[in-house]
Formats: C-alpha cells, sequence, structure tokens
C-alpha cells in the first residue's frame, strides 16, 4: 500500500499489462489487462498534488483527479469513485477510451518535468471497474419525482450523459434513437478492442433500472416527428452526433470495394453482438484476405485498421498526408497499430482510385507530400511533390472524419437553424437552439469531436434544461393561484 503521495522519484511509471500484439491481433477482446490493487496504488501515488492541477484543467469534465488519485493511493476506492462520478457519468468508459495523452496526462506536471506521467486513464478505468464489481454503482433514485418531462434524441455519450442527470433531479426522461441498441457510437463505431460491449450495456441497463424510458428503432423525422416530440415533453434535447462521411474527391472513388468508416465499422461491431449481416457475410465489408487501405489520420483510421488486422486482411496500409508528430489521432493508437503490422505512408495522399474493368478496387495512386507553411490552425500544410506511388488495394476506407446530417430537412423543420457547416446553432450559454425549449449539445453542436466533450455537453445542456422547467413550474404555480 502507497504510504504517501509525491512518489514519482522512486516509483515508475507503469501501465496495466498489454496483450502480445499477435495473441490480441486475433480477437475484439480490449488488448489492456487490469491493474492489481498494488500496482493501482503505487501509480496514483506518483501524483504530486499539485496546487494547480495541470491535469484538471485538460479535462474537459475538470474532474478531480488529484483527489481521487489520493484516494485510490490510500485504498478509499469508493470514496475515489464518488468524487471521480460527481463529474463525470462514465469514467470507466473515458478510463478506457479517451486520449489521455492529448489531455490530462498530456499536461501532467511530473510528465513535463522528465518523470514521466501518473497513468490517469488506467487509474480511473480501475476505480470504476471496481466499484461496479463491489455493487457500489446502483440505479438512480431521485429524492422526489417531478411531473414534467425531457425528450432526448439520441443515445451517444451526450444523449445519455443528460439523461442521467435530468433523471437524478427526478424528472421523467424518454431517449429517441435511430438504432436498436443504446450507445451511438460507443457501441457501433468504437472496436470492441478499445471497448467491450458489455461495458456500455451495463450503463444503459443502469439508466433503465433507473426509470428512463428507451424507444428504440425509433428515427426521427419519419417514425415520430420533432413537433409531436415538444408536444409531448417539457423540453427537447438533440444530441443525434455527425454521421454523414466525408468523402474523398478523387478520380474512381466510386468504385466497388470503396466504403466509409463507419460502414465498415459497424458491420463489425453487428458481427460482434451475434446480429446477421448480410454485407458482411458475403465478404464485402469483410476485410479477410484482402490488402486494406484506409485514408486518414484520426482515431476512426485507426479504429480501421486495426479492425481489418482482426478480421484476417492480408495487409493493412494507413495513408496520411501529414507526418506522425501532425496527425489528429492517439499517438498511443498509432503504436499499437504499428505493434499489430499495420504499415503506415507518412505525407502521403490519394490521387486517385484504380479500378480493374469490372469497376473492382485494384489499388490507391499515392502522391507523395511535404510539409510547408502552417494553415490557419497552425498546422502546417501538406503540398504535393513529383513523385507518386501505387499501393495495391482490395478495399479502400475512407477515414476523413465526418459532417452533420441536414437536421431541418429530416426533421421537417425549417426553423431549426444550423451555421455554414450544418452544425445546430445554440446560444451556449443556455445550450438552447432556435426552437423555444429545444436544446442541443455534443458533435451536432461543436462537429466531430471526442466522447468526453460530449458528456460535457450533455450535462451542460441538461442544467440548462432544468433551470427552464424549473422555471415553467414556478410560473404554473403561480398561475394556479
Amino acid at each position: 500500500m502507497a504510504q504517501k503521495m509525491l512518489q514519482f522519484i522512486t516509483v515508475d511509471r507503469s501501465m496495466p499489462g498489454k496483450r502480445a500484439a499477435d495473441k490480441r491481433a486475433k480477437d475484439f477482446n480490449e488488448i489492456y489487462g487490469d491493474y492489481s490493487t498494488e500496482a493501482a496504488q503505487a501509480q496514483a501515488s506518483r501524483c504530486s498534488q499539485c496546487g494547480v492541477p495541470f491535469c484538471q484543467q485538460g479535462c474537459p469534465l475538470q474532474n478531480n483527479i488529484p483527489d481521487w488519485l489520493m484516494l485510490a493511493a490510500e485504498d478509499r476506492l469508493e470514496e475515489a469513485y464518488a468524487v471521480s462520478s460527481a463529474t463525470n457519468n462514465m469514467p470507466e468508459i473515458c478510463g478506457r477510451i479517451c486520449p489521455q495523452d492529448r489531455l490530462c496526462e498530456g499536461i501532467c506536471t511530473i510528465e513535463q518535468s522528465g518523470h514521466g506521467t501518473v497513468t490517469i486513464g488506467s487509474i480511473e478505468r480501475y476505480i470504476t471497474d471496481h466499484a461496479w464489481d463491489q455493487g457500489w454503482i446502483k440505479p438512480i433514485k431521485p429524492p422526489k419525482e417531478r411531473t414534467q418531462s425531457a425528450g432526448i434524441i439520441g443515445a451517444g455519450p451526450g444523449g445519455l450523459a443528460a439523461a442521467e442527470q435530468l433523471r437524478r433531479k427526478g424528472y421523467q426522461v424518454t431517449v429517441y434513437d435511430r438504432y436498436d441498441r443504446g450507445g451511438g457510437l460507443l457501441v457501433y463505431g468504437i472496436p470492441g478492442f478499445k471497448l467491450e460491449k458489455d461495458v456500455v450495456e451495463r450503463r444503459i441497463k443502469r439508466l433503465e433500472d433507473s426509470g428512463i424510458a428507451f424507444r428504440f428503432n425509433c428515427d426521427v423525422g419519419r417514425d415520430i416527428g420533432l413537433n409531436e416530440i415538444r408536444d409531448t415533453h417539457d423540453t427537447v434535447l438533440i444530441a443525434t452526433g455527425v454521421y454523414k462521411a466525408r468523402d474523398l474527391k478523387v478520380p474512381g472513388v466510386g468504385a466497388s470495394g470503396v466504403f466509409p468508416a463507419l460502414d465498415f465499422l459497424t458491420a463489425s461491431n453487428r458481427v460482434g453482438f451475434g446480429d446477421t449481416v448480410d454485407a458482411f457475410g458475403d465478404g464485402t465489408l469483410n476485410a479477410s484476405g484482402k490488402r486494406v487501405v484506409v485514408i486518414g489520420g484520426g482515431d476512426t483510421a485507426m479504429d480501421c485498421v486495426r479492425t481489418a488486422v482482426r478480421q484476417g486482411a492480408k495487409s493493412v496500409t494507413c495513408l496520411y498526408r501529414r507526418d506522425r508528430a501532425n496527425m489528429p489521432g492517439s499517438q498511443r493508437e498509432v503504436q499499437n497499430a504499428e505493434e499489430e503490422g499495420v504499415v503506415f505512408e507518412w505525407l502521403s495522399g490519394p490521387e486517385a482510385v484504380l479500378e480493374t474493368k469490372a469497376n473492382a478496387v485494384k489499388g490507391v495512386k499515392v502522391r507523395r507530400m511535404r510539409l510547408g507553411a502552417p494553415d490557419a490552425s497552425g498546422r502546417q500544410s501538406p503540398e504535393k511533390t513529383d513523385e507518386t506511388v501505387t499501393i495495391k488495394a482490395d478495399m479502400v476506407i475512407k477515414a476523413l472524419g465526418f459532417d452533420p446530417e441536414d437536421l431541418p430537412v429530416l426533421f421537417d423543420e425549417p426553423a431549426l437553424t444550423v451555421n455554414r457547416w450544418g452544425a445546430v446553432r445554440v446560444d451556449f450559454k443556455t445550450m438552447e437552439t432556435s426552437l423555444s425549449g429545444v436544446y442541443a449539445a455534443g458533435d451536432i453542436v461543436r462537429g466531430a469531436s471526442l466522447v468526453v466533450w460530449a458528456i460535457r455537453d450533455g450535462r451542460d445542456a441538461a442544467e440548462q434544461m432544468h433551470k427552464a422547467m424549473r422555471a415553467m413550474a414556478r410560473e404554473q404555480k403561480v398561475a394556479a393561484e
């Protein structure tokens, strides 16, 4: 047991054990093991207990990281979970999938001093998994029930976080989602080797046991109108996420064998659930035996390349137009992919998809790039060189990011205003849209982003919805008197 904090000089940084690449590449189970109690305490004891904790500032949820690290080091895990869950509705999920190297761990003080960051994400996961094992996480029992209700469109992380926060305050909550399961991209986008699906399913069940109603296979705009939801509930939250794949604008992109990333990942995840997926069964969305080229450098691209490896691809290549240092995805994920046999072609931009006479993919023509002057974001812009190469391929996956769907059209609500990128406009002080009583949160507002940001937005929106419904209740009480 750790005797005190500030042990970073005598205790080395150590992650939980990671399964060997040749073993883990054959299944979709999570690649990291669990900390032992002793190991978790030792790693937590490395925290320097900063007076101004940069790790907390680097977390979108402003998690009180130093406090729950200290509690974990002292084996006060129930208290550690209470502190962790006070600001995060899904700490064990964030502990698994957050890019900590770009957030809390990336600005850890002892990391900057050269001693190696505290393994914040892994300890966060350990605390909450232990809480589940011990039965400390129970259904929500509000102090009082309210008659007012909230409708939430989207069962992804933002919608689920808002649903939980509102239920805690006693509101009646119904979640509408087009898919047959809750979780959104947590279940259909992120592969099991990063997030096993029972981890998400137990969260959904807890919300159901807490009295939150879920209407799955309910496509708003087709199965039910937005106006009907507004008439049913006192407030409504739009938390649909963004699912429209950005396209690749090169010749040959319409060839057979070119797919959006989410189609590929969703098919794989559905198969993992035991669902029948015709496009996987007939080999269309199955990478087995194929030479796979994935285009993109974000976390979705990493999910695709590592999924293709597990499906038994003959080879897997990732094309990215910038270098490794400038890619948006997690460096930890790149390392994991490389260990599993993925080949990265840095400074490489697709110029054309090559096809056979039968319109099937046979390769990608690649233009080598170099980095020039910084663009508006501060990153160096890729510039074309004279060099081209051809990479053979039987399957090409486009992982170029996502844009919002046209919600005013899908919801048949032209008064719902969006910005020039198609994201829903909100008043960021209230999270309210152009429609009275309708709020929005997560990727549909900020664009494709991180799960932790969706949770933050969902919590913020729930608080504003609570304020609005509380004001409505006061007005109704005054009117009745």
